[in-house]
């Protein structure tokens, strides 16, 4: 038996609410499948606008086997390539970061415009038509600050992501901040344990104390209900909305996104040892109350996100292999704040990489233990691990529509 006909089965006969079988978290096969599967054809959260602040910036990124590279082109626009030359494939930008007025490959110097077209070959001849190869373009959306890009030929329609997210995100003007720091770190595991761990807070008690000083353990916060049963949830949004917030809990209905503004704890208002704020001048002046707690965004596999009222942070989630996965963290205040004054990086930051460390030894023992021979799939807690199949769901879903040929809704590259 193939493969893929392999993971259809196991994943059609899944016992609900219990674990993964071994391969779907070990085996290089299985991981292969997911890249091609899932991050090889869906949308992927790769950055943020204000990491372009001007015409020629650009940064770049691997997913799996693709070397991308995200460039502010002179007229504003966003736009994603293949960051391999037409000539003979080598990397045409090399650093993480940049800036250039073209794009110039280091091998034989084919330069690029910003928008992608050959504009200069040496030594190739009067007949060479620069035409035929210009870079090659990758599906790139902007949405609230927010870029996500698709390396697929076809692309799934980003509007349902757009008209869900954007009104939850735009009053915090992402697209008018800047990363204040990040980081990246290596996680010994499959990006799916990645993935499960964050969606619950059953481990938070006895693993996160920073994080706990600030925020709620309570499965209605980190469930799939939303929460609209909990008064105190319910009171906030009411109080939120009133101000322009939008803040009740929604999800796609595929289940891949969603968005909720939750409440942090008692009089908490970011993550910091005191629950004071970090920064001292606020994300958006379109926020104008304070204790607005932390908007929730998740997008499947890619990105979850903390939106608050004096900064944000987002996660970036990209598998390296079957083994090891990539967690990149950015804090984002307003563009104005400056360092030493309006705010300290390390109150700013301590909390959140406290927990990612602590993540990451929990991830790594976990999938230490599914190593083992020993290893079957184990149920997870319907009261606090909702979230863990919830993520499940999405995952078993989405493989055995793809693995069973499910076209989704295309648009064409611009």
């Amino acid at each position: 038996m193939d493969i893929r006909s392999n993971v259809l089965r196991q994943l059609k006969n899944r016992r609900e609410g219990f674990s993964l079988e071994q391969p779907f978290y070990t085996d290089e096969d299985y991981f292969k499948l997911d890249m091609e599967m899932i991050y090889y054809r869906d949308w992927l959260f790769i950055g943020h606008n204000c990491e372009l602040p001007k015409p020629g910036a650009y940064f770049t990124v691997q997913i799996g086997s693709y070397p991308v590279v995200i460039v502010r082109g002179r007229d504003n626009v966003i736009r994603a390539f293949h960051n391999s030359c037409r000539h003979r494939g080598s990397r045409v930008c090399t650093k993480e970061h940049g800036s250039s007025v073209r794009l110039v490959c280091p091998y034989h110097q084919w330069t690029y415009d910003l928008d992608g077209k050959l504009a200069f070959a040496r030594h190739m001849g009067d007949d060479f038509d620069k035409s035929g190869f210009n870079l090659k373009p990758v599906h790139c959306e902007s949405v609230a600050g927010y870029i996500f890009i698709c390396l697929a030929d076809a692309a799934p329609d980003f509007k349902p992501v757009r008209d869900k997210i954007e009104p939850y995100m735009a009053p915090h003007r992402i697209g008018e901040t800047k990363v204040a720091f990040q980081s990246t770190i290596i996680e010994k595991g499959n990006w799916k344990l990645v993935w499960e761990n964050n969606r619950e807070c059953y481990h938070c008690a006895a693993n996160h104390p920073e994080l706990c000083r600030t925020y709620p353990e309570a499965p209605s916060v980190t469930g799939t209900d939303g929460g609209a049963d909990d008064p105190e949830i319910a009171g906030h949004w009411a109080r939120c909305e009133a101000a322009g917030l939008p803040s009740k809990f929604q999800i796609s209905p595929d289940g891949q996104f969603r968005t909720a503004r939750m409440p942090l704890i008692e009089d908490a208002e970011s993550y910091t040892m005191s629950g004071k704020p970090a920064v001292q001048r606020r994300i958006s002046d379109d926020i104008s109350i304070s204790h607005i707690g932390t908007m929730l965004l998740f997008h499947y596999p890619t990105t979850w996100n903390h939106l608050l009222g004096d900064h944000a942070i987002s996660f970036r989630v990209l598998p390296l292999s079957a083994n090891e996965t990539a967690v990149t963290t950015k804090w984002l205040v307003h563009k104005d704040a400056v360092e030493g004054v309006d705010y300290n990086l390390e109150e700013l930051t301590h909390v959140w990489t406290e927990t990612n460390d602590q993540d990451r030894r929990i991830v790594e023992e976990n999938a230490f233990g599914i190593h083992s021979p020993a290893y079957e799939p184990g149920p997870y807690s319907a009261l606090h691990e909702g979230g863990v199949m919830q993520f499940l769901e999405w995952y078993s879903n989405f493989m055995v529509n793809r693995l069973q040929g499910e076209t989704a809704k295309i648009s064409a590259v611009a």
